[in-house]
């Protein structure tokens, strides 16, 4: 079984609107060793406090139980996670941190990132990217 890191986005669409991913992300998510980063939690509790997350309206307790009851492990970041954030180039068309030190953790991890968000195919180089 192989190990994937998901993204926020794609973390929110499995737990809140499965039907926007697609056939083989499903598949991939259920037969699969999945894990999911502490920082998609401070981006969701974040979005959350500002109003931008509407269909996610579970505290991060809760979303926390729902993860692990769903068989997804947690990362906790790591200062090796921190370390590697260097390793991944800075663009100017995308500095979004959250996404930036999730893109580090999957780097340090050697695990390959589930995400629909096009900035990350502008680090096919350095990561393992899985287009959701």
């Amino acid at each position: 079984m192989q190990r994937y890191l998901l993204d926020t986005q794609v973390l929110i669409w499995a737990l809140a609107s499965p039907s926007r991913l697609s056939v083989n992300t499903i598949d991939l998510l259920a037969n699969n060793s999945i894990f999911v980063s502490h920082i998609s939690l401070l981006e969701i509790a974040i979005k959350q406090r500002i109003g931008k997350l509407p269909e996610l309206p579970i505290s991060i307790s809760e979303l926390e139980k729902v993860i692990l009851a769903d068989g997804f492990g947690l990362i906790p970041i790591s200062v090796a996670h921190i370390n590697a954030y260097n390793g991944i180039p800075l663009h100017e068309e995308h500095r979004d941190p959250f996404d930036r030190l999730i893109l580090a953790t999957a780097y340090s991890e050697e695990m390959p990132v589930v995400s629909a968000d096009r900035n990350f195919k502008i680090y096919k180089d350095v990561i393992s990217l899985v287009e959701a």
